[in-house]
């Protein structure tokens, strides 16, 4: 009898481990299958995205002309961006352009996606009207612009002056300069921010505007007091995109005034390239590079530390 008992612990013991071994096995085999089908992607990263950007992070150490023997000089790039009256300047229109651009997006996409989620005919020409400027390409779009804000034979100022103004030289004048450029940007990406709130607002419960409209609340207060509040975690997504995208503007200053006049457009991604490939500083301009990219996330910290005392659903 005792011989039968021991021998049952024994099969129950090797049941026991051989189920472990088997389950440990499917794990490997699981965890083997999940890393086989992001191995693309991580591949991907590795050679076009985190292997430049350390390769980048080596040149910012080193005095790197495009031609010649690189000499390495530790931190001294760094130290010369704080005594950079260039990088002073192309910083602050980086930062006026961003507080024109990303207000003055956000609050327009709100009020066509205010408008354009009401029914009525027609509204899906509107829609894409508006929705086509986003999926043009940025080349074309600022080399138009370019041609619509000509001093004299521009479309603009043709406008204006059947009205009897006499319309600046948008872009040859250092006041008007960036402000036409923030007109142009906002126009030509509005649109998807558009999408963004348009989406937002589609998803807030009609009960709640039908309980407010019996207590008799105007339709300003229907969208200060429920469709603003529902639609912040939204909001907050499109201001963390808007202002990284603003701090990273380029095209649109290459192709309508190369940073000028005096340069007042100048912002910090052209500066950037402008020292790489016009100065070839290729080691100082990986180290504005590494500026610009701790600027970016120390902004992207910060929103993300102060979400919680505005947004949403958030704790």
């Amino acid at each position: 009898m005792s011989t039968i008992s021991t021998e049952t612990n024994k099969n129950v013991r090797h049941n026991k481990q051989k189920k472990k071994r088997n389950h440990v096995r499917m794990k490997w085999r699981d965890n083997l299958e999940g890393w086989l089908f992001i191995s693309p992607m991580l591949l991907g990263f590795t050679i076009f995205m985190f292997g430049p950007l350390l390769y980048a992070l080596f040149m910012s150490l080193h005095e790197w002309p495009l031609l010649g023997e690189e000499t390495f000089i530790g931190m001294e790039n760094y130290q010369q961006i704080f005594q950079d009256a260039d990088f002073s300047n192309a910083l602050w229109n980086t930062v006026l352009f961003s507080l024109g651009l990303v207000p003055l997006n956000i609050i327009l996409a709100m009020f066509l996606a205010s408008l354009l989620r009401e029914k009525f005919a027609g509204i899906g020409f509107f829609r894409t009207a508006i929705f086509v400027p986003v999926v043009t390409s940025l080349i074309v779009w600022a080399i138009v612009w370019k041609y619509l804000l000509a001093p004299e034979y521009g479309f603009i100022n043709q406008i204006l002056g059947f009205i009897g103004i006499d319309g600046p030289s948008w872009l040859f004048n250092e006041n008007t300069a960036l402000p036409a450029v923030i007109v142009v940007s906002v126009l030509k990406n509005v649109g998807l921010n558009m999408i963004l709130f348009l989406t937002a607002m589609q998803q807030v419960p009609g009960e709640l505007y039908e309980a407010s409209e019996l207590d008799g609340a105007s339709r300003f207060r229907k969208f200060r007091n429920i469709t603003l509040p529902l639609i912040t975690p939204t909001i907050f997504l499109v201001i963390i995109i808007t202002t990284i995208g603003a701090m990273k503007i380029f095209g649109q200053i290459y192709v309508m005034t190369r940073g000028g006049p005096s340069d007042s457009t100048k912002v910090l991604v052209y500066y950037i390239w402008e020292t790489a490939f016009n100065h070839f500083e290729m080691g100082y301009a990986s180290a504005l590079a590494f500026v610009l990219f701790f600027i970016l996330l120390v902004f992207t910290i910060i929103s993300w530390v102060v979400r919680k005392r505005w947004v949403f659903y958030e704790d």
